[in-house]
């Protein structure tokens, strides 16, 4: 399998893996821009992608931490979804939710890229599912857990 990168414009870096373990490739603004305390902001990147050899993946677009825990950065939809098949540029809606407006130079690292296995099983409707113990209990309804940390001395 490989990761096709395309160059819509000079401006454009490649997306790569800053360590031998990163499960992400970074990816970089092709612009300078803001994006304004509280707003939303679409940071073209300048490339467009193709996953070869295999049509059972996704590229899955995640906030670099640093950028979300620092100055309140993160994709708008929380992960952007690139599907097998689009050829357009990839941009990244950055939502800014810190109270200071936030300047990107072309070049800066914006987000992270992530190739990811997709799963497309057949869709059937039924009238009934199997049951379960937890059935259709959500939101808290395995409990309250308490950290250890936090739990009374005896």
């Amino acid at each position: 399998m490989k990761l096709l990168i395309k160059k819509l414009n000079e401006k454009a870096t490649i997306p790569q893996r800053q360590t031998e373990f990163s499960a992400g490739y970074d990816l970089c603004s092709a612009e300078d821009i803001v994006v304004k305390s509280g707003e939303t902001a679409k940071v073209h990147t300048g490339i467009s992608t193709e996953i070869e050899g295999d049509k059972n993946v996704v590229l899955l677009i995640y906030a670099r931490s640093s950028m979300a825990t620092k100055f309140g950065l993160a994709p708008a939809n929380c992960v952007g979804v690139v599907d097998w098949d689009y050829r357009g540029e990839i941009i990244v809606a950055l939502h800014n939710s810190s109270n200071n407006d936030y300047e990107i130079k072309c070049g800066d690292r914006i987000a992270q890229l992530v190739v990811a296995p997709i799963f497309t099983p057949e869709v059937k409707e039924v009238t009934e599912l199997s049951d379960t113990t937890r059935g259709a209990g959500g939101f808290g309804s395995t409990g309250k857990g308490v950290p250890p940390h936090q739990k009374s001395p005896k």
